[in-house]
Parts: structure tokens; C-alpha cells; sequence
């Protein structure tokens, strides 16, 4: 029998093998629970054993469908809720409409942050993010938020293709994302560059110029997202014709919507790297592209949360985090 504040592990549909890779991590089963669609596609949830006294973790990224997921998850935290969870964490692997986090133009929602009170008012004790397209975004949360990088997984898979030190680059793709290139940079021990570019509207990128040396360099973008390929691609593109001698490319978050996959593999990236916050259907699978598991560096945070240990210390070596 379980003892109270036992630490269980739960999932709706977004991504049930990460999920479950988390729960093999910890060594302890997925919670039982059913979720699913009436036929009106209304969700129902219905927990299948009990929550008193427990530490709840829902592992839930808001991907496509973003709002049948986003739905499940603010069901999933009501449930919980009200069956006498301890504690509720929301381990959000990607955060769905995390680029609506300012208004830009005038009468523009801030929906970030409308989701993120949806989430607190819910019932949720605390949240576990990964890459957030903003850092500000945790300050839309009135609970705690931990918040995983997934550069330094990222980084030591390079440093194993020997994308590091000598003649490597790390480039960001817009100046919003120096940061994190900085932190990938300093642990490749590489120079960065930056390319600057405009969006004309959204999903439209135009290159304007490239600050840096890439000429004769092997170049590796990082990104937290990419979601229909066109920046990364014609960021590629303009590394090549700067004179790099090859492109690959990074990031956490695969969205890969409408003709990415297309794009990248018409395009002159030699390999793609991205994590399995998102799950990536087999129509999306490309001899370009490797998937990276997070499923360890969230069940490390997961336990480190449950036992109220510290969770920056994950990242005490890398950049500045």
C-alpha cells in the first residue's frame, strides 16, 4: 500500500510516451486514469485510483491539438482537485501559446498569461516548464515555477558528433534567442553569431543581415521551437551563401507544422536535433532529424521537487542558469 504524499505520475493524450519514459525513469507505474471525448467532444476525466494525500504530477505538453490538450489538463488539475491531492504539479514538456506573451499590436490578447491563470485558478500547486518561448511567462504564474533547460542534453550530444571547440559556430537565429546561444556556445567552447532578421507577419521571416564570422565554419543554430521551418531554413541558407561549410541545427520543441518537414529536408541543414517534449508522428520522421529523450532530466526534476530539493543546481555548470 501507499504511504500518503506518495509521488504518482499521470498523462492525458498530448504525450503518453514521454509519460511513460518518465515513469520507467522513476520506476514506478503511470497513474490509472481514463481520458477521452464524448462524442460532442466534450472531455471526460475520470481518475481510476485514489489521490489522498498523494504528490501529483500531470505530464501534459499543450501541443497540437493544443486546445483539446489544454482542456484535458485544466480538467485533469480540477479532478485531482477535488479527489484531495497533496500537492498538484503541471509538467508542462512545452507550453502552448507561449509567443502570445506581449502585445504587440493594439487589441491583441496576452494569452500567455490568460493560460497561465487558467492553470492556477484550476487548482495547480506548482508548474514544471521546459525552454519557455519567454522567461517572463513564469511571472504570469501566481505559484511556483521550476523551469528545465534542455540546452545542456543538447550540448553533449554535439560535443559526441564533434560539433565543438575549432571550427564550430553557434548561431542564434534572431537576437531575442543571444542568451541562449551564449550558454550553448560557452559549453561547445565556440564563438556565436547572430543573424538579424524581421517578420513582415507572422510565420514570414526575412534575413537582413548575419553579425559574426561563419565563412569556412561548421554552423549550429539553436532555436527553443521551430515551428514551420522558414527561419531555420532560410537562416541556413544564409549561412551557406556567407560561405559556412555546413549548417546543422537545434532545438527543444519540434512543432513542425504544415510543409516543415519539406522544407528541411529540400533544405540546406545537414542534421536537425530536437527533444521529445513533442511527440513527432511518423509522417514527420527524417533521416535529418535525431530526437533527443528529456524523459531523465524531468524525472530528475520530478523527484528533486518531491523530495524539496533544490532544482537549479541541475544547471549549475551551464551558462549562467
Amino acid at each position: 500500500m501507499r504511504t500518503d504524499n506518495a509521488l504518482r505520475i499521470f498523462t492525458g493524450n498530448a504525450n503518453p510516451k514521454l509519460a511513460a519514459a518518465i515513469a520507467a525513469e522513476l520506476h514506478t507505474p503511470l497513474g490509472e486514469i481514463v481520458v477521452k471525448q464524448f462524442s460532442d467532444g466534450e472531455i471526460c476525466v475520470k481518475i481510476e485510483e485514489s489521490a489522498r494525500g498523494q504528490d501529483i504530477f500531470i505530464v501534459q505538453p499543450t501541443c497540437n491539438s493544443v486546445n483539446d490538450n489544454l482542456m484535458e489538463v485544466l480538467i485533469m488539475i480540477d479532478a485531482f482537485r477535488r479527489a484531495s491531492a497533496s500537492r498538484i504539479t503541471v509538467v508542462l514538456p512545452y507550453y502552448g501559446y507561449a509567443r502570445q506573451d506581449k502585445k504587440v499590436k493594439p487589441r491583441e490578447p496576452v494569452t500567455a498569461r490568460l493560460v497561465a491563470n487558467l492553470i492556477s485558478h484550476a487548482g495547480a500547486s506548482r508548474v514544471l516548464c521546459l525552454d519557455l518561448h519567454a522567461g517572463q511567462i513564469q511571472g504570469f504564474f501566481d505559484l511556483p515555477v521550476d523551469h528545465l533547460y534542455a540546452g545542456p542534453l543538447i550540448a553533449d550530444y554535439l560535443i559526441g558528433e564533434g560539433l565543438y571547440n575549432g571550427n564550430t559556430v553557434v548561431v542564434s537565429p534572431d537576437v531575442g534567442g543571444v542568451a541562449r546561444a551564449r550558454a550553448l556556445a560557452e559549453h561547445l567552447k565556440s564563438p556565436i553569431a547572430i543573424i538579424v532578421k524581421r517578420r513582415p507577419q507572422a510565420n514570414q521571416v526575412e534575413i537582413m543581415e548575419i553579425i559574426g564570422d561563419v565563412a569556412g565554419k561548421t554552423c549550429v543554430m539553436i532555436d527553443d521551437m521551430i515551428d514551420t521551418g522558414g527561419s531555420i531554413v532560410q537562416g541556413a541558407e544564409a549561412l551557406i551563401q556567407r560561405g559556412a561549410k555546413e549548417v546543422h541545427a537545434c532545438c527543444t520543441h519540434a512543432i513542425l507544422s504544415g510543409n516543415a518537414i519539406e522544407r528541411i529536408n529540400n533544405g540546406p541543414l545537414k542534421s536537425l536535433v530536437v527533444t521529445d517534449t513533442i511527440p513527432l508522428a511518423p509522417e514527420k520522421q527524417s533521416p535529418k532529424i535525431k530526437i533527443l529523450s528529456v524523459a531523465g532530466l524531468l524525472a530528475d526534476a520530478i523527484v528533486r521537487i518531491h523530495e524539496d530539493n533544490s532544482v537549479s543546481e541541475l544547471f549549475s555548470g551551464y551558462g549562467n542558469h
